[in-house]
């Protein structure tokens, strides 16, 4: 039987939507499902670790890396910028295991111009004013970048109507047994169980 090539999957919302934890919370349940790990410029926050959450890495190199055309995506998010290594992300595919991009919308539709295959998700908070209560009690920004943060996630919303698929993260489970069970639902399409009939 031919290996069939991984699903990647997009997972796109504003800053203090949760979407790293609700990534966490679906692919400790999945032993089919990996996280691409983005680089950054930013600097790490608390209890981040380097290779896990993010690729730490200087402007300088960023910019190699653009140059030499490493990333499937990047962009410039509230001062910083961010990228998805490509060889990672196609080397998990190729090898028949689905993989999840946590990235912002920019990012977003530079991959489904290359990649228009990918399944993508956009994580809601229940509202603006939970989402900067959120952003506030976390205390990992200036006034300046929470109002930054803010402005940009009222821009980021307009296109959530574009997604597949849309999570309400009012509660961390929920919004992960629902990211798990469009997961599920994918993996069960027709076009991806052919072999099995008339077997």
């Amino acid at each position: 039987m031919t290996k069939k090539r991984g699903k990647l999957y997009i997972l796109s919302g504003p800053s203090g939507a949760g979407k790293s934890t609700v990534i966490s919370h679906v692919i400790k349940n999945r032993d089919d499902l990996s996280f691409s790990v983005s680089a950054t410029t930013r600097q790490p926050r608390e209890g981040e670790t380097e290779g896990t959450d993010y690729c730490f890495i200087t402007h300088e190199e960023f910019k190699k890396m653009i140059s030499d055309g490493e990333f499937l995506e990047y962009a410039e998010y509230v001062g910083s910028l961010y990228g998805t290594p490509r060889e990672p992300v196609i080397k998990s595919l190729n090898s028949g295991r689905s993989i999840v991009l946590d990235i912002e919308t920019q990012g977003a539709r530079q991959v489904i111009k290359s990649m228009p295959e990918a399944i993508t998700i956009f994580l809601l908070p229940p509202s603006l004013t939970e989402l900067e209560q959120r952003l506030r009690y976390r205390n990992l920004d200036s006034e300046e970048k929470i109002v930054r943060r803010m402005e940009t996630a009222k821009r980021e919303l307009q296109e959530a109507s574009n997604y597949d698929y849309i999570v309400i993260n009012a509660d961390k489970e929920t919004a992960a047994y629902e990211i798990d069970s469009i997961i599920t639902a994918e993996k069960c399409k027709t076009e991806n169980r052919t072999e099995f009939i008339n077997k």
